[in-house]
């Protein structure tokens, strides 16, 4: 056969391994991500809020006008959401390493919860699988090489969880029925153009800054401790989240854009910018 055929051979039943233990993975992570999906929908539910300008009067300025702008009289309150994006993310603790991603998000709001699975890819055929997730008041974060080797696997109440909650809450902007009165989020004044929302969840606490734009819509949301994932240590970290090119989905005004950053003394350091590629609700009726 000679050297270069030896080679080829050799090559060649590389190539099928790394197939094979791609598939591998693949559905390794997928059947994982399916019982925490099964997880999420088991969750105790709560009773749906539907929009009402009467009880609106109550809330602050800016926040009334943001649920006026983005809803219509008789919204019926979303249920649940799928979402698709796709973007790039900042895989570098120090410097800037963007490398494109996609992913699919289900959201729940009768509770808080959602799960998202993300597939960053590092180099062709080299997957990184995450998946970040709320459910049952417990946070999870998971990334794994190829689906299958972990980098990190953090589960449970506290820090992981307070995290995972703001983000459900910062990205209620996707799911805007979750912000009326009754849904669970209060609301305090700041100014004329920002409030503070809490939210409670169970024993998870967390309050997030929102600020709206001059039309009114979340233009950014920030917490000044969000814990963050460094050197396998979870460090508090202000963060802020910015949404805009707002477009009309099934009657409602929701971001299709976003950029997301840790605010570090030196400056804003972005990790996730993206967009929604496909979006689906089911709202109670």
């Amino acid at each position: 056969m000679g050297w270069l055929g030896g080679t080829i051979v050799v090559l060649v039943a590389l190539g099928f391994v790394w197939a094979a233990l791609l598939l591998y993975g693949q559905r390794h992570w997928q059947r994982r991500t399916e019982a925490l999906l099964s997880e999420l929908a088991a969750q105790r539910t709560v009773p749906l809020a539907v929009i009402d300008s009467i009880k609106l009067t109550n809330l602050p300025l800016p926040v009334q006008r943001y649920l006026r702008a983005a809803l219509a009289d008789g919204q019926l309150p979303i249920s649940q959401v799928t979402m698709a994006h796709a973007g790039t993310f900042n895989m570098g603790e120090a410097g800037d390493n963007w490398k494109p991603f996609t992913s699919r998000q289900v959201v729940t709001t009768r509770r808080p919860g959602f799960v998202w699975d993300g597939t960053i890819r590092m180099a062709p055929g080299l997957p990184v699988r995450v998946r970040d997730a709320y459910v049952a008041g417990q946070g999870v974060l998971v990334p794994a090489i190829l689906g299958l080797f972990k980098l990190t696997e953090l589960r449970g109440t506290g820090a992981i969880a307070e995290g995972e909650a703001m983000r459900w809450l910062a990205e209620a902007a996707w799911y805007p029925t979750a912000l009326l009165p009754g849904a669970g989020v209060t609301w305090t004044a700041i100014d004329d153009r920002s409030a503070l929302a809490n939210l409670h969840d169970g024993a998870v606490a967390v309050a997030l800054t929102f600020q709206f734009g001059s039309d009114d819509l979340i233009a950014s949301v920030r917490a000044e401790a969000r814990h963050r994932s460094l050197g396998g240590e979870l460090v508090a970290t202000p963060w802020e989240g910015r949404w805009s090119d707002y477009r009309r989905q099934a009657g409602m005004l929701v971001p299709m854009t976003g950029e997301v950053s840790w605010i570090l003394p030196e400056g804003p350091k972005p990790y996730w910018r993206g967009k929604i590629t496909a979006i689906d609700y089911q709202f109670a009726g």
